[in-house]
């Protein structure tokens, strides 16, 4: 019980009762220390980004609580567990001022920037798809400008001034600071209309059901190829049948097969972050959303341990 806390071993997965005992993600052990681990889970419980209904900051704990239903055994189809390949720790939240606003992108870049300076990868819950923008100028500090693989409703490459905090525009300003490369990333599911695309390859929602799982993967390993890449998941991607707990949602979009089965396609890319955002609990249904975003996060873990550039 209580692996949260009690667990000895940092690999490995243990079984214990879904409805009870210390919630963390994937029972995974609640630390702040960062020797031997290949990755942190961090949450972002930030949401005063959001230009519809804000409640993502109660994301990451819903994620979290969603993710004991997932963790007493590996994923099926992977043909291994993730978690015998990588010591995986939750780190918990980041902790910013909420009554200076203006402090918290660079709180969030600091916090994330503490775990990848020490080769650890980082898994990031959100909060709204604004904690992207300060998470990416992190990994970009590291690694150079990233290829960015996005799963949205939305492009959010809105054109916006410099020093605004927008759910819908850190992506324009990702493209214009250089923290990306837009020629080599692709933006998946998108099924709103925006005229700036920044450059970026655009697989849209009616262009993912036309075409299927098979050809998006296709496109989206030819167009990042062996580039070193960030992953963001909107939730919002998917169809607000599958996750109506969201702040902006659009019909149209994936399903969680497809979802599941293009990221489960992406195996041996070179992926050095990836973050789920957008879980709004407060407008869910039977904590479905959580489950999606819970599910798909996992999935990422997954690609991350499979990429064969790894240290």
């Amino acid at each position: 019980m209580d692996q949260a806390v009690h667990r000895s071993k940092l690999h490995g997965t243990y079984a214990e009762p879904t409805y009870s005992g210390a919630l963390s993600f994937m029972r995974r052990k609640y630390s702040r220390d960062l020797e031997g681990v290949d990755v942190a889970v961090t949450g972002i419980p930030f949401d005063t980004a959001t230009t519809n209904r804000p409640g993502t900051r109660f994301g990451p704990r819903s994620i979290r609580e969603a993710s004991t239903q997932l963790g007493w055994a590996q994923l099926d189809d992977w043909g291994f567990d993730a978690f015998n390949k990588l010591a995986v720790i939750d780190y918990g939240d980041c902790d910013f001022d909420h009554g200076r606003p203006e402090s918290v992108p660079g709180t969030i870049q600091e916090h994330c920037s503490k775990i990848i300076t020490e080769d650890v990868g980082l898994l990031t819950l959100g909060g709204d798809h604004f904690i992207t923008y300060p998470v990416l100028k992190a990994h970009a500090e590291k690694h150079g400008p990233l290829s960015l693989i996005h799963f949205d409703a939305h492009s959010d490459t809105w054109e916006d001034e410099d020093g605004r905090i927008d759910h819908g525009t850190m992506f324009y300003h990702a493209a214009k600071d250089g923290v990306v490369n837009p020629e080599q990333s692709v933006q998946v599911g998108l099924r709103t209309y925006n005229v700036n695309a920044c450059g970026f390859n655009i697989l849209n929602g009616p262009w993912v059901h036309e075409h299927g799982v098979k050809a998006v993967v296709e496109q989206i390993k030819k167009i990042v190829g062996d580039n070193k890449c960030y992953l963001t998941f909107d939730i919002d991607c998917l169809d607000p049948s599958y996750a109506p707990g969201t702040g902006t949602p659009v019909i149209g979009g994936l399903t969680t097969n497809q979802a599941q089965q293009i990221l489960r396609g992406l195996a041996g890319i070179n992926l050095v972050g990836m973050d789920l955002v957008e879980v709004a609990p407060a407008y869910d249904v039977g904590a479905i959303t959580s489950l999606a975003g819970a599910s798909l996060a996992l999935e990422m873990l997954y690609i991350y341990a499979s990429n064969p550039n790894r240290k």
